[in-house]
């Protein structure tokens, strides 16, 4: 029997950044009853151009009600300032580039990158700002920063984006449960930790027991 929970996201997804809470004590559930996380960025936004008045509008809106349904911190003032590209690719890829030196720390680098933008205004679709989280999270700076631009990094990322759109998910966050190789999908969208503790325990339940 093989069990693992495959969490689909995007760093700079602001309902991913709100579920943020839920997804760690899901995460920490799993692990507990051995089963393991494994992180598949899904690629939001990629490429495009400058934010125009009426976009930022509607982002910073959205934000709003993120931060008002899950009371998550967000620094409005500032945010998204004139020029800048919503281009969540960067990101993603960081996140990849994580994943494949050490797994286990890309969970404290997704943290970073979520918490420089939404709560410090950080432009995290720069590669220095990134590659500077990825040492904060305890990543060799050099190596990180040449993985991070190698072709086979950049084919990962791709990778992962085309398996979600293959799957069909439209949607962020979206947390699947995987047990020899069939997939239950444990939501799509946010919802709280309340809703959904008990489903997972009873999937572990079974995962487990099988």
């Amino acid at each position: 029997m093989t069990a693992r929970l495959i969490y689909v996201m995007d760093p700079m997804c602001s309902w991913c950044w709100g579920f943020a809470p839920v997804a760690a004590a899901l995460i920490a559930q799993a692990a507990e009853a051995g089963v393991s996380t494994r992180l598949v960025p899904g690629g939001l936004r990629t490429g495009g151009s400058a934010l125009d008045g009426s976009t930022r509008k509607y982002i910073l809106e959205h934000w709003q009600a993120v931060a008002e349904a899950t009371g998550q911190p967000f620094r409005f003032d500032g945010a998204m300032p004139d020029g800048f590209v919503y281009d969540t690719e960067p990101a993603c890829r960081a996140l990849v580039t994580a994943r494949e030196l050490d797994a286990e720390r890309v969970w404290p680098l997704l943290g970073l990158i979520q918490r420089a933008f939404y709560e410090q205004g950080v432009d995290v679709t720069r590669a220095p700002q990134l590659v500077e989280l990825a040492e904060q999270a305890g990543f060799d700076r050099e190596r990180f920063a040449q993985q991070f631009t190698s072709h086979d990094i950049r084919a990962a990322t791709s990778a992962d984006f085309s398996w979600v759109q293959d799957l069909g998910i439209a949607g962020f966050p979206t947390l699947l449960a995987e047990r020899n190789g069939q997939l239950a999908l444990l939501t799509n969208g946010y919802q709280p930790l309340a809703s959904l503790q008990p489903l997972l325990g009873r999937w572990l339940q079974q995962a487990v027991c099988a």
